[in-house]
């Protein structure tokens, strides 16, 4: 298996995983919530920016940064899993092919 620290940042924070082996299940959480979490808090932030620029009341502001952080928390918690899916299908795959081929 690659170090992990060999991987570039993004990398290392996204998807710090080879596709040789399926991940295990707390290796696909981390994934899920690092997708989760990752990219809502910045979106979030633009989000509060704006409102504040549009000068829109506390629940307004409130609303428009929670709104935006849930949906995109859930967009991006999706695609995480559906990485995580994937990732592991290719894996078994490939294994299944190594073991036919005889390969190690």
């Amino acid at each position: 298996m690659q170090n992990p620290s060999r991987f570039s940042l993004a990398r290392r924070l996204l998807f710090p995983y080879n596709s040789e082996e399926p991940l295990t299940t707390r290796q696909g959480l981390r994934v899920v919530l690092a997708w989760t979490l990752l990219f809502p808090l910045p979106i979030s932030l633009l989000v509060l920016v704006m409102t504040l620029l549009e000068r829109l009341s506390v629940q307004g502001v409130a609303y428009s940064v929670v709104f935006a952080f849930l949906s995109v928390a859930f967009i991006f918690g999706l695609l995480g899993l559906l990485i995580v899916v994937v990732s592991n299908r290719a894996a078994h795959i490939r294994q299944a092919w190594k073991a036919r081929n005889g390969q190690s």
